[in-house]
């Protein structure tokens, strides 16, 4: 597109001064060690109640919903509750031993994510249920990956994803959950890996937050243990 020339004289003279002066050099310096990161990042405490502390209230801030269970029962009749007073048609789900071991009697309809299935399908469900890899105590995110949450699509077509966990699998920071990583998958990790730090979200217009913008609006997190 051509300006007239009264409107792109001034904007070219701006350009032409702009490239008489020198760019200032980049400042490179080295990354922070260790301790001079964690005065920036939230404490996390050394045993599993700080850790559980820590993670419930990042949840909070982050708009999640987060829920510890004594046993894997408790959580089953909790699940069960939301399930009549919402009135799910579908839960869709992958299998894993915690998924399978939650729902396995629970006589809930279910939408299996196997090899071939109908992502429209998937759409329609109202809720997704995946495991995940772990709980990062220090940022409230959870990792999941393509193994641990049945692939890419379920832990984000449904507008409510609810995530299994156990106790081992809450980590203080980021470093503890790629060490957990490593350690499950040596040097093969997943084809698909990714941390969810809250429900989707975006703030893009006039600075409003928006939920559910790009993925699932709602976000609940059962920790069982």
């Amino acid at each position: 597109m051509a300006f007239p020339q009264s409107d792109s004289a001034p904007i070219l003279a701006r350009i032409r001064e702009a490239l008489r002066l020198s760019a200032p050099a980049p400042s490179v310096q080295a990354p922070p060690d260790a301790d001079s990161r964690r005065r920036w990042l939230p404490h996390v405490g050394p045993d599993y109640e700080d850790q559980a502390a820590s993670f419930a209230a990042q949840a909070a801030v982050l708009k999640a919903e987060f829920f510890r269970f004594p046993t894997l029962d408790a959580a089953q009749e909790h699940l069960l509750g939301w399930a009549r007073e919402e009135k799910w048609e579908w839960i869709a789900t992958h299998s894993h031993p915690l998924t399978d071991s939650l729902l396995s009697t629970t006589g809930l309809p279910l939408f299996q994510v196997t090899p071939g299935y109908d992502k429209q399908d998937l759409e329609k469900c109202p809720v997704g249920l995946t495991a995940c890899e772990a709980l990062v105590a220090q940022t409230g995110s959870v990792l999941v990956s393509a193994a641990s949450s049945g692939g890419r699509a379920l832990s984000v077509l449904p507008p409510h994803h609810i995530i299994i966990a156990t106790r081992d699998q809450l980590v203080p920071d980021l470093t503890a959950a790629f060490a957990r990583l490593r350690s499950a998958y040596g040097a093969n990790l997943p084809g698909f890996l990714s941390f969810i730090t809250g429900p989707s979200r975006t703030g893009d217009i006039e600075r409003i937050l928006v939920l559910g913008a790009h993925g699932p609006k709602r976000l609940s997190i059962f920790l069982v243990g």
